[in-house]
């Protein structure tokens, strides 16, 4: 790291956003003899954090909505974290901290470095809300040291807008973990188990995934659907129903994947919603999985279509029937090929260690 080491304060709206995706930074920041201070929403996974060796301060935040009366009382907090502690940099992940927390370091006069870790609805539509947004953006990210974005389509909205000029990376989404996600040993000839992983809501597309495993199940009877994720939206109860009916598994929300892709033979994920770069997709490449996934920013870079699974239009029911179809009349070899051939991708182009290298060069070049 350099010789002088840092206090570096990390902001995210939720565990899970430090958890999964920046555990092994975290683990590096805190081994080069850093001073990490972690600051989220309380959970019970605090612990975990300061048993790594990070200080942890929490904060009241509503992920969801963009209030901005309500939201200045974040700004307010986060302006009176960075004047009690000091820290030498600032890290911050998912849209709330970027924001607020780049207002309240722009204030402080002290150095951060934001990860846009997708868009989200507030910019996708043209509308008042995006025009906010935008605004908002300008403010926190006029005096940003380093902007990491996690696809193209992301950074040319940035470029567009002249958010961050100069100061955008790009990253190979949050990378994921090559050792934890092993390549698995396919499963037996005769296993038909898809799986959906993420938050149960419309725009990540699971109403699409119920309608394909209710055809593809009137066909194939042999065949499964599993859901895991916790529901963002009103679906429990009709996931519970669904069950009962014998369309799908719903295993609720898993802190541990690695079993469902290890009993999958391929993993669908019909999602429209703006993603950064999907996790989900990552993981099951890395774990040898083949993927079914939506023509869209942050899932199709993943995907080499046709050869470690099959790009679909999104929102587009008939295409994803289609396609789930053509998957289970490939050859059993056919389909662990396409899952190796997902296993190198993900070696070559996404490998964590990657995203944790960029980061370790930008805090070093902060004097």
């Amino acid at each position: 790291m350099g010789e002088k080491m840092k206090k570096i304060l990390i902001l995210a709206n939720k565990d899970i956003t430090l958890l999964y995706f920046r555990k092994e930074l975290i683990e590096k920041l805190v081994a080069e003899k850093n001073e990490v201070t972690v600051c989220f929403p309380k959970s019970d996974k605090v612990e975990v954090f300061t048993k790594i060796g990070c200080k942890y301060i929490d904060i009241k935040m509503d992920r969801r909505g963009m209030n901005p009366i309500k939201d200045i009382g974040v700004i307010f907090n986060y302006y009176k974290i960075l004047k009690k502690i000091k820290p030498d940099i600032v890290l911050t992940f998912t849209i709330k901290p970027n924001l607020y927390g780049g207002i309240a370091c722009r204030l402080r006069n002290v150095p951060y470095i934001a990860n846009i870790t997708g868009l989200g609805t507030a910019l996708q539509n043209n509308g008042i809300l995006q025009k906010f947004t935008v605004f908002l953006y300008h403010i926190a990210f006029k005096k940003i040291k380093c902007c990491f974005l996690q696809n193209e389509d992301n950074m040319k909205f940035f470029e567009k807008y002249k958010i961050a000029e100069g100061k955008r990376h790009l990253l190979p989404g949050s990378g994921v973990n090559l050792e934890k996600y092993k390549l698995l040993e396919y499963p037996k000839e005769d296993n038909f188990e898809f799986i959906f992983v993420g938050r149960i809501m419309k725009e990540k597309g699971i109403d699409l995934y119920i309608e394909t495993a209710k055809y593809i199940k009137s066909k194939y009877k042999n065949t499964k659907f599993h859901v895991i994720g916790y529901c963002e939206q009103d679906y429990e109860q009709k996931l519970k129903n669904l069950q009962k009916q014998g369309i799908i598994i719903y295993h609720g929300k898993q802190d541990d994947m690695i079993p469902f892709y290890k009993l999958s033979c391929c993993t669908i994920h019909p999602t429209y919603y703006p993603e950064g770069m999907s996790n989900v997709l990552l993981e099951s490449a890395a774990s040898g999985r083949p993927v079914i996934t939506t023509d869209k920013p942050g899932c199709r870079e993943i995907v080499d279509n046709g050869v470690t699974g099959f790009i679909v239009k999104p929102k587009d029911l008939e295409d994803l029937k289609e396609k789930v179809e053509l998957f289970i009349n490939k050859t059993y070899e056919e389909k662990i090929n396409m899952g190796l051939a997902g296993r190198k991708k993900v070696e070559k182009e996404f490998d964590r260690n990657i995203v944790i290298k960029k980061y370790i060069d930008e805090i070093n070049n902060i004097n």
